[in-house]
């Protein structure tokens, strides 16, 4: 096995380990309810996808948001997901699009991870990937928000989570996912500027929903 691979290992026991170890209930601050999330983002206007019961089975207990953002002009839609997890304690923890895309016939194409600046000037930082499925290629952004902090490694992501049930006595998360496809005739940068602009509009309000 590679270093990174028994690094991954060790990290996911000592997160299992800690997490039985401390109390049962986690402190969560209040927050609103992904449904109540803006339904108009930068011009676009949302409609809500449904989740399928197997995907529901799949993330577990949680508050998810799934909705398709389109413009009044026969635009590029930017899909956006969110899922909250109130505690991470059961075993439960958040499922890495690294993974559940290639399971949905997506490959990734290139991978980076950047720190984009919102429209109050706070950084955000996430991983941004250009995937393809055959014909289709698309521009995804996505990182793991907790407590204030924006994170794009999955595995610095569960070193948080150790440490903040340790000092906090809180394992809550979420995911944040951003897709719009790149059609044809345009470039990836094109498709990729679309997305950070969307994501700078609404990262400030994620602490509603996530909270601090």
């Amino acid at each position: 096995m590679t270093p990174r691979l028994w690094s991954a290992i060790l990290l996911l026991s000592a997160t299992a380990v800690l997490l039985h170890a401390r109390p049962n209930a986690d402190r969560n601050p209040p927050s609103q309810p992904l449904a109540e999330f803006p339904s108009t983002i930068e011009g676009l206007t949302g409609t809500d996808q449904a989740i399928d019961q197997q995907t529901l089975d799949v993330l577990g207990s949680g508050d998810f948001l799934s909705r398709l953002y389109t413009g009044p002009q026969a635009g590029p839609p930017i899909s956006l997901f969110i899922g909250y997890f109130p505690t991470q304690r059961t075993g439960q923890t958040i499922h890495s699009p690294k993974h559940c895309l290639p399971g949905a016939g997506w490959r990734f194409d290139s991978s980076d991870s950047v720190t984009l600046t919102d429209v109050d000037h706070q950084p955000v930082r996430v991983g941004e990937y250009v995937v393809s499925n055959s014909e289709q290629k698309a521009f995804v952004i996505y990182w793991y928000q907790a407590h204030g902090r924006s994170v794009a490694d999955e595995y610095m992501a569960k070193a948080y989570l150790v440490a903040d049930a340790i000092r906090m006595n809180r394992t809550d998360g979420a995911l944040v996912r951003v897709i719009t496809p790149v059609r044809s005739g345009e470039t990836v940068d094109i498709a990729k500027a679309r997305a950070e602009r969307f994501t700078a509009q609404f990262a400030p309000l994620l602490p509603r929903y996530i909270p601090d």
